[in-house]
């Protein structure tokens, strides 16, 4: 009961303060090139990724370019990304069977995007989240670490989190806690040097609480 009105509390001080507009860090115009972003996205930064998919998107304009790609070039141009090989290897991979099992569409079924090479449930949720609207939880570096701060989980494994927080987030809020949450880790409850007393949350937050 404790946990859920703190949940409650955070939720809308969060409102409040980020509103509840839905806002993607990926740039993108198709679901393929979401997906294909995301998948650039492990491990490395969206600004990063977006600085690569501006050019590489109009190196490559269809799905039938990337299935086509070849995978030695598709690394040079994503090298910047980190782990290039494989990132190139699933996405060259993933695009091919989009357009032979799928008629060329990213499909909406967890477990069908996660069958996707390259494609785990941090990214399927994405585009589940962002291009379908179906209630989803990702567990990135940011949700993972405020919210163990924040006390709604003490999972390290993100799957494990993703089904902690399903359990007290009402659904309305599974997508916009992500935004909020990602907005927070990259201006105040930063990695390195969090900001803790300028953090609206501070008040309900047992990391700040207990110093």
């Amino acid at each position: 009961m404790r946990i859920r009105k703190n949940v409650k509390e955070i939720l809308d001080i969060l409102d409040k303060e980020y509103g509840s507009e839905y806002v993607c860090y990926l740039n993108y115009e198709t679901p393929w090139q979401l997906l294909f972003a995301t998948i650039l996205s492990a491990q490395c930064t969206d600004a990063r990724v977006n600085v690569v998919t501006k050019d590489l998107f109009v190196k490559y304009p269809t799905l039938e370019a990337f299935a086509n790609a070849n995978q030695e070039e598709m690394e040079m141009d994503i090298k910047s990304t980190g782990f290039y090989k494989h990132k190139a290897k699933n996405i060259i991979g993933a695009a091919r069977i989009l357009l032979n099992e799928y008629d060329g569409k990213v499909p909406d079924d967890i477990d069908k995007l996660t069958a996707l090479p390259g494609v785990g449930r941090k990214t399927a949720n994405v585009i589940r989240g962002n291009i379908y609207h179906i209630p989803s939880i990702v567990v990135d570096t940011h949700v993972k670490r405020i919210s163990k701060k924040l006390g709604l989980t003490k999972e390290d494994n993100p799957e494990k989190i993703e089904m902690e927080l399903m359990k007290i987030l009402p659904k309305d809020h599974w997508i916009i806690y992500n935004i909020h949450i990602i907005r927070l880790g990259r201006t105040i409850c930063t990695a390195r040097n969090p900001k803790c007393i300028e953090c609206f949350l501070n008040k309900t937050c047992p990391s700040y609480i207990s110093k």
